[in-house]
């Protein structure tokens, strides 16, 4: 394919919207962006004391290949920059033209299908129950060596999932086309095929 061809992925925290992107990426061949990277990299970098819309206008690719991306405190610090207008302006270009890329693209985040990529061929939402969410990321967290507490980390998701939710700058919502894929009960194989199935009707 070298047409442009756009999947938006969308949907909250620790769904499995990440997995499932780069599997279906590779699937067809196409180019993968983790838009919340983009948002988690400002929340570095603010964190590190610099001024929010400032740090999304100047980032750089080098800033997405930072080790502590993956941290609960930036992931707190992205969620909390998010619902910044100017940083989401800033950042929107990129989004856009990445997404409109000859071969095709898949680009995973919050507001891909609603906002970003409208018009986007294929629209995704990848959900699941926050108990099965806060299970996966305390796994997650746990796996890596990091001290994590499971209360807590249902406690951080859902105030997480609110903050996306019902903030005034693009909310976490399915678009309105968008095909729902929960995974709550799913295994990681089962919820690739199901999202590859969801591609291959809509591309014919």
């Amino acid at each position: 394919m070298t047409e442009p061809f756009t999947i938006a992925i969308d949907g909250p925290a620790a769904a499995g919207k990440g997995t499932i992107s780069k599997a279906v990426a590779a699937h067809f061949n196409m180019a993968h962006l983790d838009t919340g990277l983009l948002y988690r990299a400002v929340g570095a970098r603010v964190l590190a004391g610099e001024d929010a819309v400032e740090a999304a206008r100047t980032l750089v690719a080098a800033d997405l290949e930072n080790d502590s991306l993956r941290t609960q405190d930036v992931a707190q610090a992205a969620s909390k920059v998010a619902v910044i207008g100017d940083v989401r302006a800033a950042l929107l270009d990129f989004q856009r033209a990445f997404a409109r890329r000859a071969g095709g693209a898949v680009l995973d985040g919050r507001d891909i299908g609603t906002v970003i990529c409208p018009q986007a061929e294929v629209k995704l939402f990848v959900t699941a129950s926050a108990e099965v969410r806060a299970k996966r990321r305390y796994d997650e967290l746990v796996s890596r060596g990091q001290p994590a507490d499971l209360e807590a980390v249902t406690a951080d998701v859902k105030a997480r999932d609110a903050r996306d939710m019902e903030r005034a700058e693009a909310p976490l919502k399915p678009a309105q086309d968008a095909v729902l894929i929960d995974t709550s009960d799913k295994t990681i194989d089962q919820a690739v095929a199901a999202a590859i199935d969801a591609v291959n009707l809509k591309k014919g």
